[in-house]
């Protein structure tokens, strides 16, 4: 094992809690900094497919994430009337099943409540100030005026990483030219897995949340001004789901009632140049290697960052030994999800604007693939 004791955590996310939690039960001592004062997790739902579920056992909480949630098995693929075209998704992986749908709050919910209980350290309200890196350790100030020095800095503060930028310079995070509209609704009583309907303008998700609830995605192309005043959000997503017919579509239309509760966002993407570290810095999850939700693995890959890279300090002889070999482990899997899940924006956008796609595209079949790449081991 490495000779590292304080780890400090920046950022406590999915990502920034996982690894936390990982090492801790690996005996380590993290010490998470979390910049707001509390935690406010909407987001409305996740979808996690079994190999998110594989990372999430390895910390101890797969089977309460499935309890609280919704498990599925594979999504049914549709056009707008409803007619099936296909499926995606993978074989169970083990006891877990190929999907498993859950409220962002509740997953944040249970991986505090486990950290809680393994005596992880928060600290609410503050972020670093000042990073002196060096080969022996990492020296930091605090924006509340205090100061430690760690073993170790794993930054887990998402794709506008403050960390990332102090150590490593500038990353822009690259605008897809999608933008992705999320509402939680009671669930409808025959939704008996994950649905997605393919439209001209648009696609439209419908996902098991809890055993009492759901939440839709879509998709849509809003161009080169994709901000859109909250008072236009609830008629404009009414407008989007209307150009589906499908019955489960529409009975859902007119619950779509309040602004505050449209999760709106544009889709970026973000990938770090190798290696994610540098001296006792390293970078995880969205801060490294942001996807869009095309192939719903970001939560995975972060999770996964969070077990592997504990891992390796477990068994490497020195922290750039495991640093080295945690972007052995990590980085090609990473960069085919930001890739495909690139790749499959970038055909949604020539298709919304009524282009042809390139030569050979094939949604279902990258999706497929690159989802099948994912139950391999990490």
């Amino acid at each position: 094992m490495t000779q590292v004791k304080n780890i400090l955590v920046v950022g406590g996310g999915i990502g920034g809690q996982s690894v936390a939690i990982a090492l801790k039960k690996a005996g380590f001592e993290p010490e998470i900094v979390e910049i707001h004062q509390e935690f406010n997790v909407y987001g409305v739902g996740i979808i996690q497919q079994a190999n998110a579920l594989r990372a999430l056992d390895a910390i101890g909480v797969a089977d309460e994430a499935i309890r609280r949630g919704s498990p599925y098995g594979k999504v049914k693929l549709c056009i707008p009337t409803g007619q099936q075209i296909g499926e995606a998704g993978t074989p169970p992986i083990g006891h877990f099943p190929s999907h498993n749908g859950i409220s962002r709050k509740i997953l944040h919910d249970i991986l505090f409540n486990e950290a809680q209980q393994t005596g992880i350290k928060y600290r609410m309200g503050l972020t670093i100030e000042t990073i002196n890196n060096h080969e022996n350790g990492v020296d930091v100030t605090f924006t509340d005026g205090t100061s430690g020095s760690y073993d170790i800095l794993i930054a887990a503060d998402g794709i506008n990483s403050k960390v990332r930028k102090m150590v490593f310079g500038e990353y822009k995070p690259n605008y897809v030219g999608l933008s992705v509209w999320r509402y939680a609704f009671p669930r409808p009583k025959d939704l008996d897995t994950g649905y997605i309907y393919f439209g001209k303008k648009s696609k439209i998700g419908i996902i098991p949340m809890t055993a009492e609830s759901c939440y839709i995605f879509l998709n849509s192309a809003e161009g080169d001004n994709p901000i859109i005043p909250e008072n236009q959000l609830v008629e404009k997503l009414k407008s989007y789901m209307r150009a589906f017919p499908v019955p489960m579509v529409q009975e859902l239309v007119e619950q779509v009632t309040d602004a505050k509760l449209v999760n709106y966002r544009t889709l970026e993407t973000l990938k770090m140049t190798e290696p994610w570290y540098k001296n006792r810095v390293i970078v995880i999850g969205d801060a490294a290697h942001a996807t869009i939700p095309q192939l719903g693995s970001g939560a995975a890959l972060a999770i996964e960052d969070a077990i592997v890279l504990t891992e390796e300090l477990q068994k490497s002889s020195s922290v750039n030994d495991a640093f080295a070999n945690f972007m052995n482990r990590r980085l090609k899997r990473c960069q085919m999800v930001v890739e495909a899940s690139e790749t499959l924006g970038q055909w949604e956008v020539l298709e919304y604007s009524g282009q042809s796609l390139p030569e050979g595209a094939n949604m279902g079949m990258l999706m497929g693939k690159t989802t099948m790449a994912l139950t391999a081991e990490i």
